[in-house]
């Protein structure tokens, strides 16, 4: 290869990769170009969520009664039986008196042991319940904000998530129409029908 083929052929080959550099994505008249809008009103919009919430607390509803003994009563018993026993012996005659004798002593230990009733204790506890309840908790949420802003001198609106604030940045892509008629009332402003 001669050497001015070669510079040329050098000179073309970094000239379409500096063009290539240059345009990169979003610069291509077909990929279209970021520019921005001015915010003319953003308006929040609200929705209701309710999330419930389980409050419990403990309440008194009554008193729960126990008795037990607190120690064995076979002494009181016995010395009833014994005195009952003896008292039962000295009532009736012959065989009437070992059936007197033996009510009497049966009747002596009944009464010996609820003698001694100190024994016996009583305990009364209030009762514990536990109740609970499932309370509402509403709230207002924002879940998006209403945008209307004005591109090119016409007015516009869009649903967003987030606030924009003054500027709102607009992706702008270019497509060739398919009536290729003009528009009415269409005029050229620099005579290149443009």
């Amino acid at each position: 290869m001669n050497r001015p083929t070669l510079n040329i052929t050098l000179i073309a080959a970094l000239l379409a990769a500096s063009g290539i550099a240059q345009a990169g994505p979003g610069r291509n008249a077909a990929d279209g170009f970021v520019t921005r809008a001015k915010v003319l009103a953003s308006a929040p919009i609200y929705e209701t969520v309710n999330e419930p919430r389980r409050e419990c607390w403990s309440e008194t509803v009554g008193y729960e009664t126990r008795s037990y003994r607190s120690g064995n009563n076979t002494g009181a018993a016995v010395l009833g039986a014994i005195a009952g026993g003896l008292l039962g012996s000295t009532v009736g005659k012959g065989d009437g008196k070992v059936a007197a004798a033996a009510v009497g002593a049966a009747t002596g230990a009944v009464v010996g042991n609820r003698w001694n009733s100190g024994g016996t204790h009583y305990e009364s506890r209030p009762q514990q319940v536990e109740r609970c309840r499932t309370q509402d908790d509403y709230r207002q949420v924002i879940t998006g904000y209403d945008v209307r802003y004005r591109f090119e001198g016409r007015e516009y609106t869009t649903r967003l998530p987030y606030d924009p604030g003054p500027w709102l940045n607009l992706n702008v892509r270019f497509s060739v129409a398919e009536d290729q008629r003009p528009p009415r009332g269409h005029y050229s402003r620099n005579g290149w029908d443009d």
